[in-house]
């Protein structure tokens, strides 16, 4: 195993929302990795409009959930990061969504060991990675987490 996951013409999708999406998106950005996914009708976050520099499509819908399940679907895995180690309301419902579509996908959380991680990812073969978990508004502190936690697992080949 790898020290981290490294393939070349990775993307990171999410929903956009603030928190563990935002994260996704904004370390892609920054390590040059492309990036994307699904995000609400008006580009809908708690914060406001999503900016457009995020490479987001918008779904036809206002609702989280459509956008969610599109991301899942898109992806060859996904990550849903939150700061507790049990799944409760969008980050269940991702979890749901994966499960149902035959989808892989791991929850992360501050005691995950990262070798799990790229152990996982190595093992399926991830280039199209979907970011999902908790809003910032509800999860203080899981932006910066996320970024770093990515930081540690996954090694950018441009």
């Amino acid at each position: 195993m790898n020290c981290r996951y490294v393939v070349k013409g990775l993307r990171i999708i999410s929903g956009g929302q603030t928190g563990a999406d935002r994260a996704g998106l904004d370390w892609a950005i920054e390590h040059h990795v492309a990036h994307g996914g699904r995000c609400p009708k008006g580009r809908k976050a708690e914060d406001g409009p999503i900016d457009v520099r995020y490479q987001l499509i918008e779904t036809g819908d206002p609702n989280y959930l459509v956008r969610t399940k599109l991301n899942v679907e898109d992806s060859d895995a996904t990550l849903i990061f939150t700061m507790e180690k049990e799944l409760d309301g969008g980050s269940k419902k991702t979890h749901e969504f994966a499960d149902k579509l035959g989808k892989p996908s791991r929850h992360v959380h501050p005691d995950t060991k990262p070798e799990w991680i790229i152990a996982f990812l190595e093992r399926n073969n991830v280039r199209v990675l979907n970011i999902a978990g908790k809003r910032e508004s509800s999860a203080p502190g899981i932006y910066s987490w996320v970024k770093r936690y990515l930081d540690l697992i996954i090694e950018p080949l441009v």
